[in-house]
């Protein structure tokens, strides 16, 4: 279990590392579903990770993350949808 623990927290750190550098280097816009799936599944990641290592104050960024990005992504095939 420690493992599968340990790799859902390398995939999440990446997931959003990856993210944020396409989105510096504007390969990836910080309005494309694909930036918003990165950060949502990365920070779920996260928050599983820091939950079993009981690291709360970083469990509560991430699931703040998944709060601003969960919306963002709706909003995005919202747009999507009624043009």
């Amino acid at each position: 279990m420690k493992l599968l623990i340990d790799i859902c927290g390398w995939i999440g750190s990446v997931e959003i590392l990856v993210a944020y550098g396409l989105n510096s280097y504007q390969k990836l816009r910080s309005d494309s579903p694909w930036f918003y799936v990165l950060n949502i599944t990365g920070g779920i990641f996260l928050i599983l990770y820091t939950v079993y290592k009981e690291a709360y104050a970083s469990t509560f960024i991430n699931i703040v993350w998944i709060i601003i990005a969960i919306p963002a992504l709706i909003s995005w095939f919202r747009k999507r949808h009624t043009k």
